[in-house]
């Protein structure tokens, strides 16, 4: 299989199931720093920044890349912070396209 960093989204429109919690439990920890919600249907990563510019860098390249994959993170930032939560809201859950996405931002840190 090839690292979720050199995998595309998938358009999802409904009509298959979330991931398995099994599955769900293989892929985890694939996406160093993210954590599973207490209902299993998201997952969620606080990225922390020095600052406000560094804050809305990282903000207009996660909205570059979600814009990409067709994908799109709900998120809450502060002045040196950005919470990002993904799941598939078209099938109530997580699906594939999840952990591509936070594989993706890893990346865009880590870099």
């Amino acid at each position: 299989m090839d690292a979720l960093t050199e995998q595309s989204c998938r358009p999802c429109e409904g009509g298959i199931d979330p991931l398995s919690a099994e599955r769900v439990s293989r892929l985890l920890p694939q996406v160093p720093g993210w954590t599973l919600a207490s209902d299993g249907h998201a997952i969620r990563r606080r990225f922390d920044f020095p600052g406000f510019g560094r804050t809305m860098g990282f903000i207009n390249a996660m909205s570059w890349m979600a814009n990409r994959q067709g994908h799109h993170p709900d998120f809450t930032a502060g002045a040196d912070h950005c919470t990002v939560h993904y799941t598939t809201h078209a099938i109530g859950g997580l699906s594939e396209n999840d952990f591509i996405c936070a594989a993706r931002l890893n990346a865009l840190v880590e870099n």
